[in-house]
């Protein structure tokens, strides 16, 4: 069962586990994605220079009109790779489709030159995979088929011994292909794993196991200078007398807070907020693409009822109470800072009011 395993990871998620390649999929695609565009530059680059060359060259004149039409799709696939998001499905079908016109430019290619071997077909079977990654055998299927049409096609107008000689290259170097292809791609996949890996312990706050301050306000700036949100609701948090605990308890009990808070928070928000330890008892929770009023005040409910419920004092008449401030966001600000300042006036005005545990700032 381990071999088969290992085949199957290696052929569909790039010889790591499905849940570490769902986890860094994205990263590799927005990576992908400088590759195609310059793949896609170059095209234009290279079949522009074809076509003019076809003029003056006697040789390249027959294939004029396939350089056109290459030149031409180039350039408006490029135009769409410079629109479409970069996590985009249409960029990465676009970008097999561009494979696929490189193998159909390498079979007119070898008609026109039938007493030659396949060698333009069989450097794209080797060099046409480096540019994905992906699931491994998507490509291992676009190769055998290209393979094969290819093979097909060539019978009908090569001479026997000379398709017959491509026949074995073509089959050969196609395996050589989908080997390299699934070795570059488990490299490729295992960097991205592993960045992400430092990444995620330089941004972790080890207590609460959230996000840290650096992180935080690094997410939430980045979401704020996004012209495409203009919706958000931030929520400070501070636990009530935290310095009391720290005295009464000691300073574990304290620590146990902090981190039974932090599993708390995981398990209350698990969609996309942005949740974190901004510093000492004090958290941060943002809420993206919302800034409705009843939302804010349904979390903070959320959030009071359920906090001293989940965190544990030695004394089992004890509970945790937490002060709340909540500030709306609405594309006002421009910075975490401006935001930040709003919510820690309406915490603080929480903790002055005995009839309210979270305010929000107005």
């Amino acid at each position: 069962m381990n071999v088969f395993r290992t085949i199957r990871n290696y052929l569909c998620y790039c010889g790591i586990e499905k849940s570490e390649y769902n986890a860094i999929k994205k990263d590799a695609y927005i990576s992908n994605y400088r590759v195609w565009r310059i793949l896609q530059i170059v095209m234009v680059i290279v079949f522009g220079i074809f076509f003019v060359g076809s003029f003056f060259a006697e040789l390249m004149k027959a294939n004029r009109a396939i350089y056109l039409a290459i030149f031409l799709y180039s350039l408006v696939s490029t135009g769409i790779l410079f629109i479409l998001k970069k996590d985009s499905l249409i960029a990465q079908l676009l970008i097999y489709l561009s494979i696929s016109v490189l193998f159909l430019f390498a079979g007119f290619i070898s008609q026109n030159t039938p007493q030659l071997p396949a060698t333009t077909f069989i450097v794209f079977l080797l060099i046409a995979p480096m540019f994905m990654i992906d699931k491994p055998y998507f490509m291992s299927i676009v190769l055998c088929i290209a393979s094969a049409v290819f093979l097909i096609w060539m019978h009908r107008v090569k001479p026997y011994e000379i398709w017959r000689y491509d026949l074995a290259s073509v089959i050969i170097y196609m395996c050589v292909g989908i080997f390299l292809h699934i070795i570059a791609n488990s490299l490729r996949i295992k960097e991205f794993v592993l960045t992400r890996a430092l990444n995620i312990q330089k941004d972790l706050d080890e207590l609460s196991g959230l996000k840290n301050k650096d992180a935080l306000t690094r997410a939430i700036n980045e979401y704020m200078a996004d012209d495409l949100t203009d919706k958000g609701l931030m929520f400070i948090l501070d636990v009530d007398r935290f310095k009391t605990i720290n005295d009464t308890y000691g300073h574990d009990v304290g620590d146990s807070v902090i981190h039974q808070i932090g599993c708390f928070l995981r398990g209350l928000f698990t969609q996309d907020e942005i949740i974190g330890r901004f510093g000492g008892d004090e958290f941060i929770v943002f809420l993206k693409g919302t800034d409705d009023t009843e939302t804010a005040r349904s979390t903070a409910n959320a959030i009071l009822t359920g906090a001293p419920k989940r965190v544990a004092l030695p004394d089992n008449g004890q509970t945790i109470s937490i002060s709340i401030g909540i500030a709306i966001y609405n594309g006002d600000e421009t910075n975490y800072s401006a935001l930040f300042k709003k919510a820690d006036t309406a915490m603080y005005q929480a903790k002055a009011d005995p009839e309210s545990q979270f305010h929000i700032y107005e």
